[in-house]
């Protein structure tokens, strides 16, 4: 049996999954939304990520990333939770191993990630503005009557890009209905829009970062051939994607599972359990956490959300001694 290595990328639009070999080389693959529930998420990239992988590979070490990285790295037991800054800069650099800057835009955050042989010096990240995510573009796709995946191809059209007011995602959906109502065509307002995204990413997430070549762009967004083109002119250099460039973060957490060395047999029949979490509210002192239990079937995993470990350790008790 040859091994293999799983990454899970959780994000609250997305659940990515890859597998990968000794040499890093992606065996499976997949991109899924999560839906709100990441559970469910993470179950059906785990069936799809084992439709792929052929019978030969033994699945030895599970690494998680993302918004939800704690509580999938609880259910799946991985040897590896990391952080998105990490997961994501590992799995770019074993692709372009000379990359010195990050720009990733994911469904409702986006980060810059600057490095220097091979190490992060430097990032940002955006969790508090729509206007320069995909969520914004693909609400905005869906005013204008057109899928998502085609407004690349609409943007690259364009002869004479909109100004789109993009500082903020109330005035930039005025601004659109503003502009159709006055006759701009959709090629036109696309292209605005993707340079919006790329004003509105520049101007908060990468102000006052030092920019250089040569630079990865990631993320679903990345898929948008009209925000590349946008980039490329505002920073006036070339910008490189990846054809797996929305799996970075998964890719990563494969990486980073692998370079642990733990080693557990993972078992896919995980997908067929029962999970489910509950909120408890700890009283030990002023930070008043509300700290997250998951369960499966009717055992307890783990816990998690504190500030402090008196509480978490309290909670644990309260859980184990319950069941």
């Amino acid at each position: 049996m040859e091994k293999g290595y799983l990454g899970i990328d959780i994000g609250s639009i997305s659940t990515k999954g890859v597998i990968v070999d000794e040499d890093n080389k992606i065996l499976a693959k997949t991109y899924l939304w999560t839906e709100g529930n990441p559970i469910n998420g993470v179950k059906r990239v785990l069936e799809d990520l084992q439709i792929q992988l052929r019978e030969d590979i033994e699945v030895v070490s599970v690494g998680t990333t993302g918004s939800a990285r704690e509580l999938i790295g609880s259910i799946l037991d991985a040897q590896v939770v990391k952080n998105e800054i990490t997961a994501h800069a590992i799995g770019t650099l074993s692709i372009y191993p000379e990359a010195r800057t990050i720009f990733e835009i994911g469904g409702q955050d986006s980060k810059i990630i600057i490095m220097d042989n091979g190490i992060v010096t430097d990032y940002a990240m955006n969790t508090l503005c729509a206007a320069g995510t995909g969520s914004f573009l693909s609400s905005q796709s869906k005013r204008l009557g057109i899928g998502i995946e085609e407004l690349g191809d609409y943007a690259l059209r364009s002869k004479n890009p909109t100004k789109i007011a993009g500082r903020c995602t109330v005035f930039a959906e005025s601004d659109l209905v503003h502009k159709a109502q006055i006759g701009h065509s959709k090629e036109d307002i696309i292209a605005g829009l993707c340079k919006a995204v790329v004003t509105n990413y520049l101007n908060n997430v990468g102000k006052g970062k030092n920019i250089k070549s040569p630079i990865v762009f990631q993320g679903g967004v990345s898929k948008n051939l009209g925000v590349i083109k946008a980039f490329e002119e505002s920073v006036g250099k070339e910008v490189h994607v990846d054809e797996n460039g929305h799996l970075m973060g998964a890719l990563g957490a494969a990486i980073l599972a692998k370079k642990s060395g733990k080693e557990k047999t993972f078992n896919f029949g995980v997908k067929e359990m029962k999970f489910t979490t509950s909120g408890k509210d700890c009283d030990h002192c002023s930070n008043n956490c509300e700290i997250v239990c998951v369960m499966r079937d009717d055992e307890f995993l783990d816990a998690w959300g504190n500030r402090c470990e008196i509480g978490l350790h309290s909670i644990r008790k309260i859980m184990k001694n319950s069941i």
